[in-house]
């Protein structure tokens, strides 16, 4: 069996999948360390894992970002994120790389396992083969990965056929690269210089393409193609797939029957904290039509929607999805991956609402492959939901496309697809030992030093 590293910003969002990967390794015999942040040490060791804490100066409180990043408060589109980028996810990055070189001199590692967003990989990522382990970035959110035939990942841009949409891609690329991210880029180009002595080769966003393998947690079919995409690309499908559940039923369950179409619509659990984005547009837009409007409020107290609430609306905090699913006609949700991905696995169609993080992307992909309506915007009128649920339910190709990703769901590998891109990448080398990495330390130290000197020289 396998010594396993495992690697993730502290982000509920980001953690979540990763505890179902943690859960299966173990089963699967592995000797798994996951490093996170402190909140999540229960959640690591309940899947069997050995939690390592990241330093105090790389972790945060997600629950409430404006407290642990007050800068972040106002900002919005292009401004709001490059301060993301920058603030939450690269600075915290020189602190998780010296957190994985501690990790790696505790104990004998095979293979690290990390999301795209834990950013002090780009040191790991950018030393010589010899002096680190073998690398699986694993995709808990759209590919990213740069393409000819696609435009820069945030931009929630589709891909457009021909020499004309690789034209524009190749300018929205620079601008993004040049403009909009530029100081960003040119962070993480001094990080990894600083700390490794190493030039960074790839957009800081790109991190993907500089690991051994990249194991997406979906299935091709929502999916941009990408004509140079690499064999070392796996796509297994959703890391979580629908269970049984045993989670009570609330009392106007038997009104699901089929009489009429049943639309859910949630927040989620993370981003549920203002229902006036979405659950509140949704209500209020499906009032008076003869639908069946059920909502989950994600955990919060029923009583936090906006009330009264009217006739055809049903609420509860959470429901079984399992059951809930198969009932449902529309699903009416701001973009998670995670619940997209259980929508399509049930063919149920959707409509989007999520502009945010990587959500702007997940609402293109539902646009683009035909499985939904994307209302391109956080915070969606009343008008635009109710047009966009009644066209759902009223043109058949966008359940039919759904049914199709869902059959690609059914079919696809899941976890058993990550077993076997570990496996594939193990092939390449043996682990990296603590003398090997204590040796190449010592090294790159020297080298980084001459190497910053060098290009202070070059700025001046």
């Amino acid at each position: 069996m396998s010594s396993i590293l495992i690697a993730s910003t502290p982000v509920i969002g980001h953690v979540t999948p990763l505890l179902a990967v943690a859960r299966h390794l173990v089963i699967g015999g592995h000797r798994v360390r996951f490093l996170t942040g402190a909140r999540f040490r229960s959640s690591v060791r309940e899947t069997g894992a050995e939690f390592l804490a990241l330093p105090a100066d790389a972790d945060y409180d997600d629950r409430d970002l404006a407290a642990a990043f007050p800068g972040r408060v106002g900002r919005t589109g292009p401004d709001g994120i490059r301060y993301d980028m920058s603030t939450i996810f690269l600075a915290p990055a020189a602190s998780q790389l010296r957190a994985v070189d501690d990790a790696l001199i505790a104990a004998s590692t095979d293979v690290v396992l990390f999301e795209g967003l834990f950013l002090g990989m780009l040191g790991l990522l950018s030393r010589p083969e010899y002096a680190r382990p073998k690398t699986v970035n694993l995709g808990i959110f759209p590919l990213g990965l740069d393409s000819v035939d696609t435009a820069p990942f945030g931009l929630g841009v589709m891909p457009k056929p021909g020499v004309a949409g690789r034209i524009r891609n190749a300018a929205l690329g620079f601008v993004a690269k040049r403009v909009i991210f530029g100081g960003v880029q040119r962070t993480a180009e001094h990080f990894v210089l600083e700390s490794t002595g190493e030039r960074l080769e790839e957009f800081f966003l790109n991190s993907a393409a500089l690991a051994d393998a990249v194991v997406q947690f979906t299935v091709p079919g929502f999916e941009y193609p990408r004509r140079e995409l690499a064999a070392s690309v796996h796509f297994v499908g959703p890391v979580s797939r629908t269970v049984a559940s045993d989670h009570p039923l609330p009392g106007w369950w038997h009104e699901l029957d089929g009489s009429r179409p049943v639309v859910h619509v949630t927040q989620g659990t993370i981003a549920n904290t203002d229902f006036d984005e979405l659950v509140g547009p949704t209500i209020a837009g499906l009032a008076d039509s003869d639908a069946l409007v059920v909502v989950s409020t994600g955990g919060r107290d029923v009583a936090s929607l906006p009330h009264p609430l009217p006739a055809n609306v049903r609420a509860a905090e959470l429901l079984p999805y399992d059951r809930l699913l198969p009932l449902t006609d529309v699903l009416v949700t701001n973009g998670g991956y995670g619940g997209v991905h259980y929508a399509l696995e049930h063919g149920v169609p959707l409509v989007v609402a999520g502009m945010t993080e990587d959500k702007i992307e997940v609402s293109a992909r539902v646009q683009w492959s035909g499985a939904g309506v994307n209302l391109r915007t956080n915070r969606p009128t009343a008008a635009q939901v109710r047009e966009a649920v009644a066209r759902v339910l009223r043109e058949p190709g966008y359940r039919a496309a759904s049914e199709r990703l869902g059959a690609e769901i059914a079919a696809s590998d899941g976890l058993a697809g990550l077993d076997r891109a570990i496996e594939e990448v193990l092939g390449m080398g043996v682990a990296v030992t603590e003398a090997a990495v204590t040796e190449a330390a010592v090294t790159e130290a020297a080298v980084a030093e001459a190497a910053v000197a060098e290009a202070a020289v070059s700025e001046a």
